[in-house]
């Protein structure tokens, strides 16, 4: 009776050994029969791992839904997410989730899922999301056969950020990114434009692109690079655009430190923009 107690005892460690070991952490929210539909469907795409604690698939996967669900933690726009399938047998049901791990994409303000049926690599399931939460953009996408055409144009100068799906920064660029290109998306001088380095690596490793993201300015008219090392702010970045821009043109620029000098020369007549560098679109700035 005492061995079978003893037995019993590692048993039940083991499985909490596992347990903990299986655990995700806080960058995977955890999903029950109370709280799936407060969370799921609601205003962020949700992508749920339905799993067994027993699972070996599912243990397999842990590693990896981690990383997923580190990368995607600071997002606004999508939320990752895990059911555990013993505790939550009706929940599970409900969503035809009988094998696991069975991974499904929920929509924002959907409960509607699609199944994924892709590698459970994080750089897969990364790109997976990515191209669900698609909207209408205004970033020029990239790649080896079109990179020289676009951004060697003599005419314009083109911002590129070199990213990864899969990378936690790269997604919590995206936002401004976005708004970025919106911002100068009827500029006829400036150019907006990033390239997937998952899909093309021998494009990126060219430029030096090897931690993500990598920010890069190309002048119009020369073929030399300058990196961006600022603040990643649709404004900061629209500043540097300008005054990048400012340097390659006939438009001089004023600062107070030059401004009595250059406008009052009563030798010359000078118009004078006041503008605000985030703000391209034909239209007023104010408060």
């Amino acid at each position: 009776m005492a061995k079978l107690k003893i037995y019993f005892a590692i048993v039940t460690l083991a499985l909490l050994f596992i347990s903990s070991a299986y655990a995700d952490d806080d960058v995977v929210v955890v999903l029950t029969e109370d709280n799936f539909e407060e969370v799921v469907g609601q205003d962020r795409g949700a992508f749920v791992k339905f799993y067994a604690p027993w699972c070996g698939y599912c243990r397999k996967v842990a590693p990896e839904y981690e990383k997923l669900g580190a990368s995607f933690e600071k997002s606004n726009s999508v939320l990752i997410a895990k059911v555990n399938c013993d505790d939550h047998k009706p929940l599970c049901k409900k969503y035809n989730a009988t094998r696991y791990p069975t991974l499904k994409w929920f929509p924002k303000g959907s409960l509607e899922s699609k199944k994924y049926e892709g590698a459970r690599t994080v750089e897969a399931m990364a790109e997976f999301i990515n191209s669900e939460e698609v909207v209408p953009s205004n970033v020029v996408v990239l790649s080896s056969d079109n990179f020289d055409e676009i951004v060697l144009d003599e005419s314009k100068g083109v911002l590129v950020e070199f990213y990864a799906p899969w990378c936690g920064y790269c997604n919590m660029l995206a936002p401004e990114y976005e708004k970025l290109g919106a911002s100068f998306m009827n500029s006829e001088s400036v150019l907006i434009a990033k390239v997937d380095c998952v899909n093309q690596k021998p494009l990126c490793k060219k430029y030096g692109a090897t931690r993500y993201p990598t920010l890069k300015w190309f002048p119009k008219g020369s073929s030399e690079t300058k990196d961006y090392e600022g603040a990643r702010t649709v404004e900061a970045m629209a500043d540097i655009i300008k005054s990048e821009e400012v340097i390659s043109s006939n438009v001089v620029a004023i600062s107070s430190d030059n401004f009595d000098e250059i406008v009052l020369d009563e030798s010359k007549d000078v118009l004078v923009e006041f503008y605000a560098p985030w703000l391209v679109a034909p239209r007023f700035c104010g408060h």
